[in-house]
């Protein structure tokens, strides 16, 4: 038998990758997380995880109990709400962030659709800026988005490292601007993209500028120039920028769920699958 709650805490971590983001997104203190983990790993018998004073990595028991604790959660789930006589309902207006165009997210919402065939979810993929604007206006009930760095509202899904990733021949020419693909304002990595360039004294120029991420690839594949881009996220076919060229360091980049202040079924069904999203959280940040 394994505890629930000590699943959902073992997801946390393996989303996240950091028992400090773990504690904070499920509002535990750190001491707890770490014996959730002691004690689903005394129950399995096996490590899950490796870590010291720098890093948290999954072992390969690790990677399988990610499926299994999924699959045990999401049951825990349907029988909750099949006993409980609980059905969603309603409309259910989500936006996702271009970023999870080319992931594994439509898994999710497959799988949230098939639990709650009652719920009218309808989808908006936007820039993070755009979406956030929309919840704001009440006009979305639930964003899965990027946040800027100086802002803390949101439930936080997890953390990641923003680089620069180019087609693997472009030659970037030290004496001529750097050249640029971007989303257009208001997009968070165009804004910290252009003030890292700025603050180094770098010269830029826009290569190519699309609120579609499909065309941004296609033009960084063509070799037009370099983005900005999520480590965890980086489409086939791109590849890091090296060190060599000297391009300045972009910081890290956190991705949250927002709800909005509609109240009744909106928001159970908003509830639900932030739930369902917090759960499958690690198949965001890999290929389909």
């Amino acid at each position: 038998m394994y505890e629930t709650s000590q699943l959902r805490t073992f997801l946390a971590v393996a989303q996240t990758l950091s028992f400090t983001q773990a504690a904070r997104r499920l509002g535990l203190r750190q001491s707890t997380v770490s014996q959730h983990v002691r004690r689903l790993e005394d129950a399995t018998g096996r490590p899950l995880f490796t870590r010291d004073t720098h890093s948290v990595e999954l072992t390969e028991d690790g990677e399988a109990m990610l499926g299994f604790a999924r699959t045990i959660l999401q049951a825990h789930e349907r029988a909750a709400a099949f006993f409980t006589g609980t059905r969603l309902r309603g409309r259910l207006r989500f936006g996702a962030s271009e970023d999870f165009v080319l992931t594994r997210l439509p898994e999710i919402l497959e799988s949230f659709r098939r639990e709650h065939p009652e719920v009218d979810l309808e989808l908006t993929v936007e820039l993070s800026g755009i979406l956030n604007a929309r919840l704001e206006a009440g006009r979305l009930d639930l964003i899965l988005a990027k946040r800027r760095g100086e802002e803390t509202h949101g439930e936080l899904v997890w953390q990641d490292a923003l680089i620069w990733i180019g087609a693997p021949r472009l030659r970037i020419d030290p004496d001529r601007p750097v050249p640029l693909i971007v989303f257009p304002p208001p997009g968070i990595t165009r804004a910290r993209a252009l003030e890292a360039l700025e603050a180094e004294g770098r010269p830029w120029r826009i290569a190519c500028t699309s609120s579609s991420l499909s065309a941004n690839v296609a033009a960084a594949r063509a070799g037009l120039g370099v983005m900005a881009h999520t480590r965890g996220l980086i489409p086939p076919g791109l590849e890091p920028v090296p060190a060599r060229y000297g391009l300045p360091e972009l910081g890290e980049v956190d991705f949250v769920l927002r709800k909005g202040r509609r109240r009744g079924a909106a928001q159970e069904a908003a509830e639900a699958l932030a739930t369902a999203i917090l759960a499958g959280g690690d198949r965001l940040h890999r290929p389909r």
